[in-house]
């Protein structure tokens, strides 16, 4: 088994309505860094992008009552990252929870940095939604 953290993030919205704004494969650039600056683009089966270390294919979990937006990243050199990712309720608003699984080839300095990333992502969600409720000021 993979050693892993969980990262959640509050969000002041009901959890389907959440789901049904932000489940596509195309809003992730909006918020996870890691595509913003990518050509997210849907080919066959998947969709690809611009990773740091050459093309990447994402399978996303087809949308669904559950509030599962698992997704599977294929890097350039043939492994296979899974990413759980949940929206559950939490009161009237919901939580957004994302499970970082610790590669085998990551030491834990690598580990850290990609748990600071995870974090600065899903703050970067939360501002993002909250930002769309508000309107522009």
């Amino acid at each position: 088994m993979l050693p892993a953290r969980t990262f959640s993030v509050s969000i002041d919205h009901e959890w389907r309505a959440l789901y049904e704004r932000i489940w596509r494969p195309e809003f992730f650039p909006n918020w996870a860094s890691g595509l913003a600056q990518s050509n997210l683009r849907f080919a066959q089966d998947a969709w690809l992008a611009d990773g740091p270390e050459g093309p990447i294919r994402i399978r996303f979990t087809p949308h669904n009552a559950f509030g599962v937006m698992d997704h599977w990243v294929e890097t350039g050199t043939g492994s296979q990252v899974h990413v759980p990712l949940r929206i559950v309720p939490n009161d009237d608003g919901a939580e957004v929870m994302l499970t970082l699984f610790r590669q085998p080839d990551m030491d834990d300095e690598r580990f850290a940095a990609d748990a600071r990333w995870v974090n600065r992502d899903l703050k970067r969600l939360q501002s993002l939604v909250r930002r769309q409720a508000t309107g522009p000021k």
